[in-house]
């Protein structure tokens, strides 16, 4: 497990906040497809908080693209680096995201966030901003559709809709179960919205959220409770 220290000009204000989001969404690539399903590394980040003892821990699960067994893992525990200030949560997971993922021995391919890309107010979500900051390919995929609107999708599996920013398509509510609430996909950094969802639905055989975030999810709150009781 990485400790994980807050770097000096890490922003201290929601101003400070919003300006680094500002300069960073301009870099957000769009016009890449990212890597096919099913094939290289594909890896789940996420991370659990304790407020008390002021603790996040973040977690790093690569997994085998086709086979999706864990190829290797790597934890990282910090201070919260940033207050809860919705649309600007990303300051408070980055630090200990990016620790973790550079703990990894393999690269991580296609990186999964538990959370969103383009689906954000500022259209800088934290899938989009650990895009921009490592070049790595990234999606979001969420449990909910934040602000935006969407129509529900057909019941049977691979059934989508947009999701909607008044006309704007900012990601799609993916049916990855049968007659199963959807999630909400969406682009992050270098791959297409139509390649993210194939991703998704390559990444959730048997249960409604991907393996990666299953799997980054369990192993980022047993950290979080070693590094509560240590």
């Amino acid at each position: 497990m990485t400790t994980v220290h807050t770097p000096a000009d890490w922003p201290v204000t929601e101003e400070e906040a919003r300006a680094v989001q500002d300069a960073l969404r301009t870099r957000v690539v769009l016009d890449e497809p990212g890597p096919p399903p099913g094939t290289g590394h594909v890896t789940g980040v996420d991370v659990a908080y304790d407020d008390e003892r002021d603790l996040v821990a973040a977690a790093a699960v690569v997994l085998d693209a086709a086979r999706l067994d864990v190829v290797a893992e790597a934890t990282a525990v910090g201070r919260i680096s940033f207050p809860y200030v919705p649309g600007l949560l990303a300051f408070r997971e980055i630090p200990t995201v990016l620790a973790a993922l550079d703990a990894l021995p393999c690269a991580p391919g296609l990186v999964v966030c538990d959370g969103y890309g383009l689906a954000h107010p500022r259209r800088f979500g934290l899938a989009s901003h650990l895009g921009v900051l490592t070049g790595l390919p990234t999606i979001g995929v969420a449990k909910n559709p934040f602000t935006f609107t969407h129509d529900e999708p057909d019941t049977p599996r691979g059934s989508t809709a947009p999701l909607l920013a008044g006309r704007e398509e900012v990601g799609r509510a993916l049916r990855t179960r049968d007659g199963v609430k959807p999630v909400f996909v969406s682009v992050g950094h270098r791959t297409g919205l139509d390649n993210a969802c194939a991703h998704t639905l390559a990444l959730t055989p048997a249960y409604r959220l991907p393996e990666t975030t299953r799997r980054a999810d369990a192993l980022c709150r047993r950290a979080l409770t070693e590094a509560a009781a240590g």
